[in-house]
């Protein structure tokens, strides 16, 4: 069936799209083929900076549905009955690869979800991992540099990588995580997902609860072995794109049950270590996880680079009864996130049909910048006017942040009973099976074995011995021996 003439981009119709425009048979290009110069100016354009992290992904559409009253946390208008159901967007990515990378890497899994609520758009931007590397965002940039490409190689060094982590010990729990099992899923369908950071819900009452999301997954657990991931990595580079999208196409719906742990605030402040650490988990028998949904994937994009490659996520978009937390890590993100979206996709980027409030509309003063589309007519741009405009509701959508009597600084974090960068790496080596734990110390010694500089492996190891001294002194003679 046909859809009509080709046209140019503004419309007028192509008489001949397989020649260009000459100066007779033979001869040279004339500069007044516009059809030529359009196609060719638009294809140099195509692509847009890629994300500096999380650069690779996809992405589908899917349907979040409430299975428990959680009405007595918080007042979110998408969570307030049994039932309801919220339109979402969800991204999977590799953290570190670049846009052309392969979806079989040993790294972290992004795990980006948009809520289209009625209150506007929620944002939840975790990882498949419970924990992170660090625990201040000051120091994001320095940890993801040493994980993209050397400004003098221009290769990804294991220097860079175990020098970093060796001299910054918090990431010892999550490095454990990373080289362990679950450090290459078998697709996007078989991970958990995580929030990772705390978040603050608050009720009708104004009460404060310190949550931590977790979406486990209802196709079961599958990873890779670092040998099948080598292989598929040069056989399909795309195998977690394909995977995801031919599920869908095929109705096999992929879907997590959504449990919450909950903290009351008061909790916080006396908890044995630092609940807004991201190095550290809150075990389970502290605070049980209870389910509160089920999220199903049910709907491919159209268009990869529209709706997965524009698509934006911020921490920084809450809504009515959901806030951040003094998490350190989170509250850098709250900031950057936004400022890469508007670097990277452009002022406007939230008009983007991926992108804006699907069960509401947004009412802002902002105006033009580049696609500007004119949405808001002659309307008055500025608040508070006589002439209807849209005004503020004078209620926070999250309670304030307390607690805090010292002057500015560069403060560490308050220091808790038991924080320690190492105990928690410790407990989840030990809850490993025989199996499990000569697999993690095979993938860090191959990992560790060409760097450079013994004195890097040697702390490197050193840590992990701290965390356990079985794992220390195993994973010291699996590394001796590639090293020869």
């Amino acid at each position: 069936m046909t859809q009509g003439p080709l046209t140019t981009e503004a419309g007028a119709p192509v008489a001949d799209n397989q020649n260009s425009e000459t100066a007779g048979i033979g001869g040279p290009v004339l500069v007044q083929d516009q059809l030529l110069l359009e196609k060719l100016a638009h294809f140099n354009r195509e692509r847009i900076p890629e994300r500096v992290v999380h650069a690779r992904g996809a992405g589908a559409y899917g349907t979040f549905t409430v299975t428990a009253d959680v009405s007595r946390y918080t007042r979110a208008a998408f969570l307030s009955e049994v039932g309801k159901q919220t339109e979402t967007f969800l991204r999977f990515s590799t953290v570190a690869g670049n846009l052309g990378a392969a979806d079989v890497v040993r790294d972290p899994r992004g795990w980006a979800l948009k809520f289209y609520t009625e209150e506007g758009n929620y944002d939840l931007v975790g990882n498949n991992t419970p924990v992170f590397f660090i625990k201040d965002a000051i120091k994001f940039p320095d940890f993801i540099h040493t994980q993209k490409r050397d400004p003098y190689t221009g290769s990804t060094e294991p220097d860079n990588v175990w020098d970093f982590w060796s001299l910054s010990p918090e990431s010892t729990h999550q490095v454990t995580w990373l080289f362990g099992d679950r450090g290459i899923p078998a697709s996007y369908r078989h991970m958990n997902g995580y929030g990772s950071h705390t978040y603050q819900w608050n009720n009708e009452a104004g009460e404060v609860f310190w949550v931590k999301y977790h979406f486990k997954t209802d196709q079961g657990i599958r990873n890779l072995t670092q040998e099948e991931a080598n292989r598929l990595a040069g056989e399909d580079p795309d195998s977690h794109q394909r995977d995801l999208r031919q599920a869908i196409e095929r109705g096999e719906f992929p879907s997590w049950t959504v449990q919450v742990q909950i903290m009351p605030a008061a909790d916080a402040a006396t908890y044995r270590f630092n609940p807004f650490d991201l190095t550290k988990v809150w075990p389970h028998e502290d605070y049980p996880p209870i389910e509160i949904g089920r999220l199903e994937l049910n709907r491919n994009p159209h268009n990869v680079f529209a709706e997965v490659e524009q698509s934006i996520f911020s921490p920084a978009h809450f809504v009515p009864g959901i806030g951040p937390s003094p998490d350190k890590m989170l509250q850098g993100r709250l900031f950057a996130y936004g400022d890469a979206h508007r670097y990277r996709v452009g002022i406007n980027a939230d008009h983007l049909p991926v992108n804006r409030p699907h069960a509401t509309e947004a009412r802002t003063n902002s105006r033009d910048g580049f696609l500007y589309d004119g949405r808001h007519g002659g309307a008055k741009n500025y608040e508070p006017n006589s002439f209807g405009g849209p005004a503020q509701t004078d209620r926070p959508l999250w309670q304030p942040l307390t607690g805090f009597t010292a002057g500015t600084g560069n403060h560490e974090a308050p220091a808790h009973a038991e924080d320690n960068d190492f105990v928690q790496a410790g407990d989840l080596y030990r809850l490993m099976s025989e199996d499990e734990k000569e697999r993690l110390i095979a993938n860090l010694a191959g990992a560790m074995a060409p760097v450079s500089h013994q004195d890097i492996v040697e702390r490197a190891i050193g840590n992990f011995r701290r965390a356990d001294d079985d794992f220390g002194k195993r994973l010291e003679a699996a590394v001796q021996a590639l090293r020869g």
